[in-house]
């Protein structure tokens, strides 16, 4: 009976954080820490706040927010809730298959080739880029900049250690994609766990940046961000729009992600169409 008057309590009592209250706190961890969320999308930032508040069985947002700013271990903490991580390796196969279809002829045409994985999380799409240049004999000629503002994600990525249950999942992705070789060539079992080949990493350069307030990381033929600015904003949105732009060569590479896309954007007018459906764009001159 106290359980279920407990719950009737949280029920009839809901936490709500307003506009005004979300964008002071926002200010404040910019101010205090340095990482920019103010032009995140409001749905994304509250979900999360939401989780850690019950998580952390707060009763309110002000708790949470007073524990913010007073306790940079417990900060970091919500910090790493508010980064975007969700990734795997050969994720949306089409995407793949477009890749090796009409932009590896593209970059073929380069002596050597710059490509910048934007918002590269812990690292599995730098490694199906890698292997994907390795098959298409453009690795040794090839460096891949992997960046993100999550630094304990970026030391996953680097280490290049994954659970075997994921692996089973990318060996189907990848033999998806269009694979060429037996996906376990490209990595070293050990117990529970899959360490990816050193040569696949000799090529990956690992760098914290920040798409929200960083400049241009590099002048680049590819670009890859796939399902991080659907977590923006319009605003910063055209901000990041014009740090790929101003990093691309020209008739340099651009891809998104598949719910993501140029048209509501400043820059639509400056590129053109490889690929709709997989969101890949050529920079126009």
């Amino acid at each position: 009976m106290e359980n279920a008057a407990n719950a009737s309590k949280v029920d009839t009592n809901p936490i709500i954080i307003s506009e005004e209250e979300l964008a002071s706190f926002l200010e404040l961890v910019f101010q205090k820490y340095g990482y920019d969320f103010r032009k995140y999308s409001a749905a994304h930032i509250i979900r999360r706040v939401m989780s850690r508040i019950k998580l952390s069985g707060f009763t309110s947002f002000s708790e949470l927010r007073i524990k913010v700013l007073s306790d940079e271990p417990f900060a970091a903490i919500l910090l790493q809730d508010l980064s975007i991580t969700v990734t795997e390796m050969f994720r949306d196969q089409g995407f793949y298959q477009a890749l090796r279809e009409k932009v590896i002829p593209i970059l073929r045409t380069y002596p050597f080739i710059k490509i910048w994985h934007a918002g590269c999380s812990t690292g599995e799409e730098a490694y199906s880029m890698a292997i994907l240049l390795f098959e298409e004999g453009l690795y040794d000629r090839s460096t891949i900049y992997a960046t993100d503002f999550n630094q304990q994600a970026l030391n996953h990525g680097k280490e290049g250690i994954y659970s075997l249950g994921k692996i089973k999942e990318y060996t189907l992705n990848y033999q998806l994609s269009g694979g060429k070789e037996s996906f376990s060539s490209y990595y070293n079992s050990s117990y529970d766990h899959a360490i990816m080949n050193q040569f696949l990493k000799k090529n990956i350069v690992w760098a914290n940046h920040k798409l929200v307030t960083d400049s241009v990381f590099a002048e680049v033929h590819l670009v890859l961000c796939r399902n991080v600015l659907i977590y923006f904003n319009k605003d910063l949105q055209n901000t990041v729009q014009h740090l790929f732009h101003s990093s691309l060569i020209h008739s340099g590479i651009l891809c998104l992600g598949s719910k993501e896309g140029l048209s509501f954007t400043e820059y639509s007018n400056k590129y053109t169409e490889i690929d709709m459906k997989n969101r890949i764009y050529k920079r126009k001159l």
